[in-house]
């Protein structure tokens, strides 16, 4: 078996570096067998979730515990949350389903993802796949990368010129990334397919002290992160919002 595979379980779970997670990333894009295998593992932890939900602990484990590590005379008694929590990371680690008890919600993963992706971007040579500031250019090249190419719209009157574009990995996914920047600044705006985007919904959050805004709209969760300040991140949302309405 060769490396990527072995690294692939922990590339799901969000185990590896930086560099290797790109690395494996852009493996996963370029080699159908293994985004196959991916796709597999994927269908098989959905239907472990489905199928085997989490039974309630009984009452009396606490006291199991305790006898089963022996623990003897004063010590600091830890919070009974505490205990369980330890115990079922165990329980979790044994069975090779640690994704069941430490994966967020979808949300929360799509979000760390995405800022994972930008700081890669950051740190790779170029910010970009292709560099262009022509959407005409930027648009086209995605054709045959991704399933569907993604809406380029051309911001330079308001401030934020188009970089360029690339391919990330996203919930192990092939999705378009537009790269915009500001002053000294870039922002990496993923267009990830959803089918139940609402639209006109946009949350801000900060992960890692990057700032990212998030909205849905015509069926594609639209993600823009940036260590930009939150305020001109918002501005450059609407920005694009209103480009894309006005065509």
């Amino acid at each position: 078996m060769d490396e990527p595979l072995l690294l692939l379980h922990a590339y799901l779970d969000g185990e590896l570096g930086p560099a290797d997670s790109l690395a494996i990333a852009q493996q996963i894009a370029a080699d159908p067998a293994l985004g196959a295998e991916v796709e597999h593992i994927q269908a098989l932890r959905h239907a472990v979730r489905e199928r085997l939900p989490r039974e309630p602990l009984p009452p009396d484990l606490r006291a199991r515990i305790e006898t089963a590590i022996g623990r003897r005379g004063p010590q600091v008694h830890p919070s009974w949350r505490a205990l369980a929590a330890s115990v079922v990371l165990a329980m979790a680690l044994a069975s090779g389903s640690t994704w069941v008890a430490l994966r967020p919600v979808s949300g929360d993963r799509i979000a760390e993802a995405v800022v994972d992706s930008h700081v890669r971007a950051l740190m790779a040579p170029r910010p970009t796949d292709v560099t262009s500031s022509e959407r005409h250019t930027v648009k086209p090249w995605f054709n045959g990368r991704i399933p569907q190419s993604p809406q380029v719209v051309d911001l330079t009157k308001e401030g934020f010129p188009l970089v360029g574009g690339r391919v990330d990995v996203i919930e192990t996914s092939p999705v378009a990334t537009l790269v915009y920047g500001r002053r000294l600044h870039l922002i990496s705006l993923s267009a990830v397919p959803s089918a139940s985007s609402p639209l006109g919904l946009s949350v801000r959050r900060s992960i890692r002290g990057y700032n990212l805004v998030n909205w849905g709209e015509d069926g594609v969760d639209y993600w823009a992160a940036s260590d930009l300040n939150a305020g001109e991140l918002e501005t450059f949302a609407r920005s694009f919002r209103s480009a894309l309405s006005g065509r």
